[in-house]
C-alpha cells in the first residue's frame, strides 16, 4: 500500500483479531485470561479499569459519591466497596445507576489500551468484560468467548473459595446475565465447571484456531 503523502510504501498489516470474553462470576473466566496473556494476547481487563476510573480524587469517584452519598467512602477517602456492593447487589435500580455512571469511563479507558495494543503490533486484544452482555457490549467483538459454569457450582466455589454467605453468593449470580443469555451471543463455550488444567487445554485450542487463521483475516 502506497502512503498518499507520495512517501515510502506502507506495509499491509492487518488489525489485531478483538476478543470479547465474559462469564458468570467465579465460572473460571480469570483462568481464561491468565491463559491467553500467557499464549501471547494483550488483555485489557475491564475490572481493573472499574477500580481504577473510582481511584481517590477521581471524577469517577466523585459521581459515584454524589449519587450514593458518603457512606460509600472508607476512612482514607477511597471507595469502600462492600458498602457500595451493599446497595447496588440489592436494588436493580441502583445498580444500573452505577453502570450509567461508570460504564463510560471504563470503555474510554479500554479503547485507548486497545488503541496502544493495535499500535504495538498486537495480534489478539482481549477484552475481559465480566458484564459484557449486560452492557451491551456483544456486537463489538470478532471473537466472543463465554465461560461457563453451573450455577450452583459458582456458588460453592463464591462460598468455598471467596468467604461469601451463601445467600450473597446467589445474590450476586443473580445480579448479572443469565447463563442462556450470555451462551446466545457466544462464538466460543469454555467449560469451566472442571480443573483448570481442563479449562486451559481448551483455551489452546482456541488461541491454536485463532493464530492458524491470523494470515486470512
Amino acid at each position: 500500500m502506497s502512503d498518499p503523502s507520495g512517501g515510502l510504501p506502507v506495509p499491509d498489516v492487518a488489525p489485531p483479531l478483538r476478543v470479547g470474553l465474559t462469564g458468570g462470576i467465579a465460572a473460571g473466566k480469570s483462568t481464561v485470561a491468565r491463559r491467553l496473556a500467557a499464549l501471547g494476547a494483550v488483555v485489557v481487563d475491564h475490572d481493573v479499569l472499574a477500580r481504577e476510573v473510582v481511584e481517590p480524587g477521581s471524577a469517577g469517584l466523585a459521581a459515584v459519591v454524589e449519587a450514593f452519598g458518603p457512606d460509600v467512602l472508607g476512612p482514607l477517602g477511597e471507595l469502600d466497596r462492600g458498602a457500595l456492593g451493599r446497595i447496588v447487589f440489592a436494588d436493580p435500580r441502583a445498580r444500573e445507576r452505577l453502570n450509567s455512571l461508570l460504564h463510560p469511563r471504563i470503555r474510554a479507558a479500554a479503547a485507548e489500551q486497545d488503541a496502544h495494543a493495535e499500535a504495538d503490533g498486537a495480534r489478539v486484544v482481549v477484552h475481559d468484560i465480566p458484564l459484557l452482555v449486560e452492557s451491551g457490549q456483544a456486537g463489538h467483538f470478532d471473537v466472543l468467548v463465554v465461560v461457563d459454569a453451573p450455577a450452583e457450582l459458582r456458588v460453592r466455589r463464591l462460598v468455598q473459595g471467596r468467604g461469601m454467605g451463601e445467600a450473597e453468593a446467589w445474590q450476586r449470580v443473580a445480579s448479572q446475565a443469565a447463563d442462556d443469555e450470555r451462551l446466545e451471543v457466544a462464538d466460543e463455550v469454555l467449560d469451566g465447571s472442571g480443573s483448570v488444567a481442563y479449562l486451559e487445554r481448551q483455551v489452546d485450542e482456541v488461541w491454536a484456531r485463532w493464530t492458524a487463521h491470523a494470515g486470512e483475516r
